[in-house]
């Protein structure tokens, strides 16, 4: 069997551009990828759903590797994708079953005060402090490629949530948390018995060093019995 295709899928709040310095190393390196992006403009979870299947093939098994608010959306891609197995990259990891929010409760009262009066947020890298933001990247010309494809959400985006169809975590899983920031979906990653790695860095660690991030990708893929001879 054929390797599968790494469906790197970023965040809804920014575009294919943080994914890419780790496209080019994995391609490089002789894996597929396909890098997904949400609609620029979008009102609901299911806009965005809509995109990632429109850019997912059919024809070939998928390794989803979702970053941040794109690991919402990856039970529902597996009901309607070949997926073989996922990797959470820093990021949202659905419950087993149920529903799983857009925005966690307390993290929805910062994003109502950022709000505007037509109900829309600023773009991902305005929420925060000039300097906390300007660390995250790890050059101007990197900010600015990312800023390009940044989008304006409305808060009800967040207010949303997705259905979870009991059983997809039964498909092999894997997470890559940067730092601690995400430290709770990665304890739940390892209360489901996945291989579980932690790279020191900040959310955008993919645009800093897209060797490392890759071949702790690679080291992950391996650790769920996947390899570029068999998918």
């Amino acid at each position: 069997m054929t390797a599968p295709s790494l469906a790197l899928l970023p965040s809804p709040l920014l575009g294919p551009a943080v994914w890419q310095p780790v496209a080019d190393v994995l391609t490089d390196n002789g894996w597929q990828t396909v890098t997904c992006a949400a609609p620029t403009r979008l009102g609901t979870g299911q806009d965005v759903l809509d995109a990632f299947l429109a850019a997912l093939p059919t024809d070939r098994n998928l390794v989803l590797v979702p970053h941040s608010n794109a690991g919402a959306y990856v039970p529902a891609l597996m009901q309607h994708r070949p997926v073989v197995a996922a990797i959470f990259v820093d990021a949202d990891l659905p419950p087993a079953r149920g529903r799983v929010p857009l925005a966690p409760p307390a993290f929805l009262d910062l994003l109502r005060d950022k709000a505007d009066g037509k109900g829309l947020l600023p773009m991902w890298s305005n929420w925060w402090d000039e300097a906390e933001t300007a660390a995250l990247f790890p050059d101007t010309d990197t900010r600015a490629r990312v800023e390009r494809e940044q989008h304006r959400l409305p808060l009800s985006y967040f207010e949303g949530s997705l259905p979870v169809p009991a059983g997809w975590d039964e498909r092999p899983g894997a997470y890559l948390a940067f730092g601690d920031t995400y430290g709770r979906e990665r304890d739940e990653a390892e209360r489901r018995h996945w291989p579980v790695s932690t790279l020191p860095g900040q959310h955008l660690h993919l645009l800093n060093d897209p060797a490392q991030v890759s071949a702790k990708l690679v080291d992950l893929m391996s650790r769920l019995g996947i390899s570029q001879s068999a998918g």
